[in-house]
């Protein structure tokens, strides 16, 4: 039993996390979509514990355990371990959206395991069980190999990480980061000093940092309601002017265009980390938030609206920033707050400075506000309105094209139309 009180302890704490998970994701609560790696971290994890387990339990029992069994169970742990890291390269390219699409390279990523497996299995006759002071370990090209193996998944993770760490949410980094530098010095700890028989520590607290920091159900279905909660307050407000909502859900699929286009192009790479997109998604549906302040005389009015009226309408903007400012001002999130209060009252912003409410021009507009004027307008536009009837796609694309430089940030402007066919496909939906 002192040999395995670790690994026992590790288990406890891996079967807890997943029958967690299990209720969580099935029945009644399955109301969020499971990451099918992580599924399989979850069952490889805890196996590969009990093999550690067993295997640190059978070297220091070689007077009534068989040779044979004993290697056969040091091979299913050595094969287990590389298979985890593997998985664990897979999940980060899952989290950090950058699987190679070519299939070269999908087959290198497998080919380390590959070999591995087959020098493991070929050099497992030659496995020592060494006696040492406190308790055995086992030594040789198997042993090495795993570790070798574990290394390079290990680089790869780190390169892979660092190559979109600005893509990332400030979650995922510091739990990718927190994973490699503990993990790693676990392992150098058991390679310095091969006694000490801790490497299940290295899956017990990865599956920890994953669960708590990106897989649990709880906290990414809070995430999806938050997200629904702005989006239907926000369809609420524009019900007010004969809307179905349908425009706030229109401009946050141009929003996501856009932005899709910007990260696939590598522009703005500064400003478009993954926070900022997840931010500036949840803060687009509020652009016009400050309409619930516009008096329906006005916001209804069926034809077009007096010189009067239209500066009253040009309030929402203004109003919209304040009222963000008020609903958040005690969120921790400052970051979300700005981006929200940006494109609130910036939204009616021109390049060429001759929009309001301050008229601001060029890169003095805050670039989530430049984003939402195109997706804005473009809506505004192409949909029917109760006092006019939608504008042929052609037309839409034709005026937006005419606003380059003049009303929109040019650069943006032509990832716009170039998407023309996802922005065709989201008006087509529309109307389904």
């Amino acid at each position: 039993m002192n040999f395995i009180k670790l690994q026992i302890g590790c288990l406890v704490i891996a079967v807890y996390l997943e029958l967690i998970y299990i209720w969580q994701t099935t029945g009644k609560n399955a109301k969020v979509s499971c990451n099918p790696i992580f599924d399989v971290l979850m069952m490889i994890i805890p196996s590969l514990i009990v093999f550690d387990g067993v295997t640190a339990w059978t070297v220091n029992h070689l007077e009534i355990v068989p040779v044979s069994l004993n290697l056969f169970l040091h091979a299913v742990f050595f094969i287990l371990l590389t298979a985890y890291m593997l998985v664990m390269f897979l999940h980060t390219l899952s989290f950090i959206k950058d699987f190679p699409k070519k299939l070269l390279f999908r087959i290198l990523i497998f080919l380390p395991f590959i070999v591995s497996v087959i020098l493991i299995i070929a050099f497992l006759p030659e496995l020592e069980f060494v006696i040492g002071k406190k308790v055995n370990y086992s030594m040789g090209i198997s042993v090495v190999v795993c570790y070798i193996v574990l290394l390079f998944y290990f680089i790869l993770i780190f390169v892979f990480t660092i190559r979109r760490i600005k893509y990332l949410e400030m979650r995922k980094r510091i739990n990718v980061m927190s994973f490699l530098f503990i993990s790693l010095l676990i392992l150098i700890s058991q390679i310095i000093f091969p006694e000490i028989l801790i490497s299940a520590l290295v899956p017990a607290f990865s599956l920890i940092a994953l669960y708590i920091n990106i897989e649990d159900p709880v906290l990414r279905r809070m995430k999806n309601y938050n997200s629904e909660i702005v989006t239907s307050f926000a369809t609420l407000v524009e019900s007010r002017d004969s809307s179905t909502g349908s425009h706030v859900k229109r401009t946050k699929s141009y929003v996501k265009i856009i932005l899709d286009e910007i990260k696939s192009e590598g522009l703005y790479s500064s400003i478009m980390t993954k926070d900022f997109e997840d931010k500036m998604m949840n803060a687009a549906p509020m652009h016009d938030i400050g309409k619930i302040s516009i008096p329906d005389t006005i916001l209804q009015k069926p034809g077009k609206l007096t010189d009067e009226e239209y500066s009253v309408m040009k309030k929402h903007s203004v109003l919209g920033g304040e009222i963000i400012q008020e609903i958040f001002k005690d969120m921790d999130d400052k970051e979300f707050l700005n981006i929200a209060y940006d494109v609130t009252r910036y939204h009616h912003e021109k390049w060429n400075g001759k929009g309001y409410p301050e008229g601001l021009s060029g890169a003095e507009i805050p670039f989530a506000a430049r984003i939402m004027a195109i997706a804005d307008v473009f809506d505004a536009i192409s949909a029917k309105r109760c006092y006019r009837d939608a504008m042929p796609l052609e037309k839409c694309f034709a005026i937006i094209s005419e606003g380059r430089g003049v009303d929109f940030d040019p650069v943006l402007t032509d990832i716009f139309l170039n998407a023309k066919e996802k922005v065709e496909k989201v008006c087509r939906e529309s109307q389904e």
